[in-house]
């Protein structure tokens, strides 16, 4: 299939359109070379892309659920055979390197798919007792729709990824969508859109629209806009909560990632998850080690190990399979990088780095005698830098990792199981990865963040629960007369 007519990457009621507000760049972050434009929208176009998608949104709901299940199921199989393409597309625009977009489309994008159909066959309602009147002539039957219209607002580090689940959970529960991917990888996206129509879904079910953070806002502000999906950051999620009044939200936002080293754990089994922690995506994953705090009794050795360690990875060429690491995506990544080292430099931080910054290619950096209060240890720097702190208890941990606020993913090494138990107890994290990396991801289980990283659950039945509406039923059977519950009270 050719994904010619996708270029412009602007999908209105099915069809391709040129945005109203011109074209943008994208700029390969390796070369720094235009690769492409891509059509721009304005506010009138996401409007346009609202109205189908609220025309489309009865029809598509009233397909039965197995119709819905099959289309998706195409859907996936289309998404897997062009896979390729679409990695290597992944690849030019945003920087990751190419082992990490073919496990971001064979893995995450196409199967996402295929989850959310098998998952909405799964998904059930429940009946209840009737308590109100000693009668047994009422049935309570708890089921559920969908909520309407959903905005998909995606981030450029799992574009195709991150997009295609909440599109799939949100089709699979009968709602529509509108899509705005990352003007960082635009065109992707785009060609994961374009095989819709062969996959059978109908005009309107899913709109594209491109462009910047006004298209986004235009979305979050829409009236017909009833739930919105968002991937980023914390200070953006704060924003569309405070716009968004009282539609539905889901919003994944900024991670603190500690990894927690105990005196007792595996030293080489925490280095490693450490390198895929710290160093996978240039550490551009909201779910990344973002501080490494190790016990004092293993200290030493954990760095020794860890900078040998990170001393192999290559650092080069994205569309290389060779390469471990490529560039960071934007200038936006970059300079913040920059800003978080510089100023833990200036605070008395130690800075290690393998290499030299060449572009967009930014060192894996390791920080040590890092102040706590450094930007690099409260805040999200969302780069190959890792600061590695010194500690003398597990309680000490749970303090640093506690203090940002934030709560998406830790990371707790330890071969005792009380201790594993009590100290992930005591995080405040969504998710606890034990003897594992944070950047370890199980693609049906619940996925979120507490406090600063983010508002619900995604994945499985979380993203029903998103986006769909209970709604209750009440019978009442009138078959064998009725009772007043003035005289004669349940309770």
């Amino acid at each position: 299939m050719e994904f010619d007519h996708a270029h412009g990457g602007v999908l209105i009621d099915g069809k391709w359109l040129d945005g109203a507000a011109g074209t943008f760049e994208v700029r390969s972050p390796g070369t720094g070379e235009v690769v492409h434009e891509v059509s721009r929208c304005d506010v009138h176009d996401v409007s346009a892309a609202v109205r189908a998608a609220r025309s489309a949104q009865v029809g598509w709901a009233n397909l039965s659920v197995i119709e819905r299940v099959e289309i998706l199921r195409r859907m996936a199989q289309l998404v897997h055979a062009h896979g390729e393409e679409i990695a290597r597309m992944v690849t030019t625009e945003t920087g990751k390197t190419i082992r990490e977009t073919r496990e971001e489309l064979y893995e995450y994008t196409a199967p996402a798919y295929s989850r959310a159909a098998e998952q909405i066959l799964r998904y059930t309602g429940k009946t209840y007792p009737s308590t109100q009147e000693r009668s047994n002539n009422k049935r309570l039957v708890l089921t559920h729709r969908p909520i309407g219209v959903v905005a998909v607002i995606a981030p450029y580090n799992f574009p195709t990824d991150i997009s295609s689940i909440a599109v799939a959970h949100a089709l699979a529960a009968g709602n529509t969508v509108v899509w705005k991917p990352s003007e960082y990888a635009p065109r992707a996206c785009a060609m994961v859109a374009a095989l819709a129509e062969e996959a059978g879904v109908p005009p309107g079910v899913i709109n594209v629209v491109q462009g910047f953070g006004d298209i986004g806002a235009a979305l979050v502000e829409h009236d017909d806009v009833d739930g919105i999906f968002f991937t980023g950051s914390t200070a953006t999620g704060k924003a569309i909560a405070a716009k968004a009044g009282l539609k539905k939200l889901l919003l994944e936002l900024g991670g603190d990632g500690p990894q927690i080293v105990l005196a007792d754990a595996d030293v080489d089994a925490a280095v490693t998850g450490a390198v895929t922690g710290s160093f996978y995506l240039a550490g551009q994953v909201c779910t990344s080690a973002e501080r490494i705090l190790v016990h004092e009794d293993v200290y030493d050795e954990f760095l020794e190990k860890f900078k040998a360690a990170i001393s192999e990875l290559r650092v080069g060429d994205p569309h290389d399979p060779a390469t471990d690491m490529g560039p960071l995506c934007n200038d936006a990544t970059l300079t913040r990088v920059r800003a978080h080292v510089a100023q833990a430099r200036e605070l008395g931080a130690e800075v290690w780095q393998h290499g030299s910054e060449e572009g967009n290619f930014y060192p894996p950096t390791v920080l040590t005698d890092v102040p706590l209060d450094a930007d690099v240890m409260v805040h999200e720097t969302f780069g190959p830098v890792i600061p590695v702190v010194r500690i003398a208890s597990a309680q000490e941990a749970v303090e640093i990792a506690s203090s940002s606020g934030m709560g998406l993913v830790a990371s707790l090494w330890t071969r005792d199981l009380a201790t594993a138990w009590r100290v992930a107890e005591a995080l405040p994290h969504g998710a606890v990865n034990i003897n594992e990396t944070s950047n370890y991801w199980d693609q049906l289980a619940p996925f979120g963040g507490a406090g600063k990283s983010g508002v619900g659950r995604e994945l499985g039945d979380c993203f029903f629960e998103a986006f769909m509406e209970p709604k209750l039923l009440v019978f009442e059977l009138g078959d064998r007369g009725r009772v007043s519950r003035e005289t004669v009270g349940g309770w």
